[in-house]
């Protein structure tokens, strides 16, 4: 299940979106990203080409069981690394930036370890 950083951060954001809204479209995905539409068209374009996501005729995006499963890995550990990060002094807004960086990175063994005392 080794697939890039920006894959990980685009199945994350299109879960968040399909939690949040119930719906992920691209301009969506964009904005959450803060990148351009043209790059969300080529990354959503490999996505579907390696199994991660489809594409409805509505242009809405879906995760599939194996998208899900890596998004919903990313999207967990982004939550307790926040959270953590918060409980130990460091400010919201910082906190979530430097989850996104650590989530991706992490071992297994070490997040366990945060995982333990965030709850």
């Amino acid at each position: 299940m080794n697939i890039y950083e920006s894959a990980e951060d685009y199945l994350e954001q299109i879960l968040m979106l399909l939690e949040q809204k119930g719906h992920a479209r691209s301009i969506d995905i964009a904005a959450g990203l803060n990148v351009s539409k043209p790059s969300v068209s080529v990354a959503m374009k490999k996505l579907r080409e390696n199994g991660y996501i489809t594409m409805g005729t509505d242009n809405n995006i879906s995760l599939t069981d194996k998208g899900y499963a890596i998004a919903r890995k990313i999207y967990d550990r982004h939550q307790v690394l926040t959270k953590y990060l918060v409980q130990i002094g460091v400010p919201a807004d910082i906190a979530r930036e430097d989850a996104c960086k650590i989530e991706h990175d992490i071992s297994e063994e070490t997040f366990a370890a945060i995982r333990s005392r965030a709850e």
